[in-house]
């Protein structure tokens, strides 16, 4: 698989992007990560925006992108994989390149009760450190 800094919105990462802000859209949390990702930016520019910040980063072969991740000031602020791909060590190939890279991640978000993005951070001997509890 290649993994690589996106340079620009692609067709398959557009997708890929709009198949995960959908995911996030259903998930306890998800509303409130993707605020946090957005910093502000209008939702329809915030993927543009983050491709020109180079912070997404993409993994995928000649024929499919497979997932990707946005990883800024240290944090990895999420991952998504596509469910054809996840199962398949996609995920950990993409952790172990930007724990490699010249400016590795320290933390990781992760939403309640995503026990699959726990159990990857785990197994890089992360350790959660902080639950962020909200009123409503």
């Amino acid at each position: 698989m290649n993994i690589h800094v996106a340079n620009a919105v692609t067709a398959d990462l557009e997708k890929l992007w709009h198949a995960a802000l959908q995911r996030m859209d259903g998930h306890r949390g998800g509303a409130e990560l993707v605020a946090t990702i957005s910093r502000e930016v209008a939702p329809d520019e915030l993927l543009a925006s983050l491709v020109r910040e180079g912070v997404v980063w993409t993994i995928g072969n000649d024929v499919h992108l497979a997932g990707f991740a946005v990883v800024r000031d240290e944090v990895v602020e999420g991952i998504f994989i596509t469910p054809n791909s996840r199962r398949q060590h996609v995920a950990t190939s993409l952790l172990e390149a930007l724990v490699g890279s010249a400016q590795p991640p320290r933390d990781g978000y992760a939403l309640p009760g995503d026990r699959g993005m726990k159990s990857l951070y785990e197994s890089f001997g992360w350790k959660a450190r902080l639950l962020t509890m909200r009123g409503e």
